[in-house]
């Protein structure tokens, strides 16, 4: 059974057609034209959720990049306490006229 190998068809399948060199009646290109952008539409379709889909992961990146710098910033107080040290350093450091 599994030797058995199908039979080729005579007819036509999925032929390409160029409609500038075949004769063709109005009908049958009106009929292309139709298929072609029901293609079109769908491919466009497909592609729009696509880019849309990219576009939010992308915000979301820059937004969670964004808010992690603002919070890591906000957390940072190593300058804070070193205008402190130098601060009582100053306080507690010899007068002399140039203080």
């Amino acid at each position: 059974m599994a030797d058995k190998a199908p039979q080729k068809s005579d007819a036509p399948f999925a032929s390409r057609l160029d409609p500038t060199k075949e004769g063709l009646s109005k009908e049958q290109l009106h009929f292309i034209r139709q298929v072609e952008l029901e293609q079109w539409k769908k491919k466009t379709a497909k592609l729009r959720t696509r880019n849309v889909v990219t576009g939010l992961a992308i915000g979301a990146l820059v937004l969670g990049i964004y808010g992690y710098t603002f919070y890591s910033v906000s957390q940072e107080r190593i300058m804070d306490e070193l205008d402190e040290e130098a601060k009582r350093a100053r306080l507690q450091g010899p007068k002399t006229g140039a203080n």
